[in-house]
């Protein structure tokens, strides 16, 4: 028999009150907790806390606090990454965000979804699904990217957007759900 572990890494239904979900997230809570009580006026030991919750980061690490996520482990980070005030990452799936990102003031990137039934809801079952960001992706304040979406390089999501699809190299999105306003160049 598969454990709900087993069952959550391999994209399928699991029960997110089982032990040992519960005790991964435990875990990045603490972290969370830790990086979060680390004063503004010490950016260095905030970049050594964010350090040891992400699974791999790049030069130039710049995460504000508040931060928090489900296991962090599942976050991947490329070089130049910026995040502002109060991100959540909810990486259960595999998060990968490329090389020179910026993410604006309360944004949310989630690979958890539950299911649409009461029945399922009930049984505290989730479904993970991963999120990829490209390269220089800017995200204005209070983005949402639900769960498998994958985001191209050089696209710019506006405030307050909902991503709940993939969006090309090259584009500007906005809106609740988000869509395709132009394209942008790359210079």
């Amino acid at each position: 028999m598969r454990s709900e572990l087993d069952k959550l890494e391999a994209g399928d239904w699991y029960c997110f009150s089982d032990a040992e979900v519960a005790a991964r997230k435990a875990r990045a809570a603490k972290l969370c907790q830790e990086f979060n009580a680390i004063p503004a006026t010490e950016p260095k030991k905030q970049t050594t806390k964010i350090q040891e919750i992400f699974g791999s980061y790049g030069d130039n690490l710049s995460v504000q606090a508040n931060f928090n996520c489900d296991y962090g482990k599942n976050i991947h980070v490329g070089q130049n990454f910026l995040s502002n005030y109060n991100l959540t990452i909810l990486d259960m799936a595999p998060v990968k965000i490329g090389n020179n990102v910026m993410i604006g003031p309360n944004c949310g990137i989630y690979t958890v979804n539950h299911p649409m039934n009461p029945a399922g809801r009930r049984q505290y079952l989730a479904q993970a699904q991963p999120v990829t960001i490209g390269n220089d992706v800017w995200f204005g304040g209070s983005v949402t990217v639900l769960p498998g979406v994958t985001i191209g390089n050089n696209v710019v999501i506006a405030a307050g957007a909902v991503v709940t699809k993939d969006v090309p190299d090259n584009t500007l999105v906005a809106g609740v759900p988000a869509k395709a306003i132009r394209k942008l160049t790359q210079n």
